[in-house]
């Protein structure tokens, strides 16, 4: 019965797998990715899954006659941030899948 031990063989390396995919998961978590807008005067922190942490606003920015501009400067850095996540993660997972496209990071 040669081919069981083929299969336990598989069987046990897809568990090896899962479990490290698991540990980067848990990596991406806790890591953090900053990207800023306007000079820095809006800085977004996401974590390595792209869920935004926190976000940073400069005084100097914040006029009441031109929200749209801290608008923009707002969605811009957090944007560039889930950028720099994405690809990040993309990095991460990828060593392990083997760049599979149908793994999520």
């Amino acid at each position: 019965m040669k081919g069981f031990g083929d299969l336990r063989k598989l069987m046990k390396e897809a568990q090896k797998l899962q479990e490290e995919l698991a540990k980067r998961q848990e990596e991406l978590e806790v890591t953090r990715v900053e990207a800023s807008a306007g000079g820095g005067a809006v800085v977004a922190v996401v974590n390595g899954h792209g869920k935004l942490k926190s976000l940073k606003i400069s005084r100097e920015v914040v006029d009441p006659e031109d929200i749209e501009m801290l608008e923009d400067l707002v969605v811009s850095a957090v944007q560039e941030a889930q950028r720099r996540a994405k690809e990040l993660a993309q990095e991460v997972m990828g060593k392990l899948t083997g760049g599979f496209p149908n793994f999520p990071p």
